[in-house]
């Protein structure tokens, strides 16, 4: 009886017609998910990964005390640190570079910084037109900080717990 019944199920399709409305029950009575890109956005983790930036302290002075444990622990190699010494003893940056190309958002720069420098925004939506773009020097993101400030200060309090 088995073979018959084997024979009929795939003389009439049933497979078929099963996966077909299984099709349009999900089609049909279910809630669309897809969101329309540039209007819609998805909600982001305080620790989602985009755009580097520098930040300042309050009275307006950069973090980076140029340690260069970003710069060894980055495993792209994308970050390119110079300093100098200032007559008080400590040191700052004058050049603070970082390749877009290279660098693969890993967060180990922002693990390694002993004073919160650079950090890693919510900016997921960046694009280069010229080669030379994509290399973000110190002013950039400094200004990058700078706009950012609020977002990633509320981000630093909401992870505080977890650190």
């Amino acid at each position: 009886m088995r073979p018959l019944s084997d024979y009929l199920n795939s003389f009439l399709f049933v497979e078929l017609l099963r996966a077909m409305r299984m099709t349009a029950r999900h089609m049909l009575f279910r809630r669309s998910i897809t969101l329309e890109f540039p209007e819609e956005r998805t909600p982001k983790s305080p620790r989602f990964r985009g755009h580097l930036a520098l930040r300042r302290y309050p009275n307006g002075e950069e973090r980076c005390i140029a340690c260069k444990l970003c710069e060894a622990v980055c495993p792209a190699l994308a970050i390119t640190i110079d300093s100098y010494e200032r007559s008080d003893g400590t040191r700052r940056t004058t050049r603070y570079d970082i390749d877009l190309f290279k660098c693969i958002y890993c967060g180990f720069c922002e693990e390694s910084c002993p004073v919160d420098s650079i950090v890693l925004t919510r900016l997921d939506t960046f694009h280069m037109e010229q080669n030379e773009e994509r290399v973000v020097n110190k002013d950039q993101l400094l200004a990058m900080g700078d706009k950012y400030e609020s977002q990633l200060a509320a981000d630093r309090a909401a992870d505080a717990p977890y650190r």
